[in-house]
């Protein structure tokens, strides 16, 4: 499968809401508002973070993201979470590749070789309907199953701050009892 090359990591830190995707077993099934936060290390991996919100309850995980082959142009990363998150003994590691990405970084399609997972994220809350349909007809080409995607809810006002109640590194168990 085909993926970006030369992806510019730097354009592509900071944040990205979720505008549809697989339903997953380890993604909370009832979020809303969900985005994720990519930092740069000192090291050149990616500091990721989830959030969600579930019951208008933050949630959130966070991980690692680094290439998976360091020497290759492509934009084949690899992404470790630990679970369960509060008592970081077992990594998880998956596949996240980048299958499309507009010129100004502004939106994006994210998915992997098993064709299992699909992301489409975009810098704003809200997309174009006719930008929304390129990304599923590119993803369609490349051999998803586009009627599995789910759009996420995103609210004009998402709870932000620190007077919301977050559940820390609860994500993995919300993720399994919705």
């Amino acid at each position: 499968m085909e993926v970006v090359k030369n992806l510019d990591i730097k354009r592509y830190m900071g944040q990205w809401y979720e505008i549809a995707s697989f339903p997953s077993f380890f993604q909370p099934k009832k979020g809303e508002n969900t985005s994720a936060f990519y930092t740069l290390n000192e090291d050149g991996t990616v500091h990721v973070l989830n959030v969600t919100f579930v019951n208008g309850k933050k949630v959130s995980i966070e991980g690692t993201a680094y290439k998976a082959d360091p020497k290759s142009d492509e934009a084949k990363l690899k992404v470790k979470f630990y679970v369960p998150p509060f008592l970081p003994i077992i990594p998880v590691t998956g596949d996240y590749w980048v299958l499309y990405i507009d010129e100004a970084y502004q939106y994006v399609l994210v998915g992997g070789p098993t064709k299992k997972y699909l992301w489409i994220l975009c810098r704003q809350k809200h997309m174009d309907e006719e930008i929304y349909n390129m990304l599923e007809q590119k993803a369609k080409d490349l051999g998803y199953d586009v009627s599995k995607l789910h759009k996420t809810p995103q609210s004009d006002s998402t709870p932000e701050g620190e007077d919301v109640p977050q559940d820390k590194g609860i994500w993995w168990i919300k993720s399994l009892f919705g």
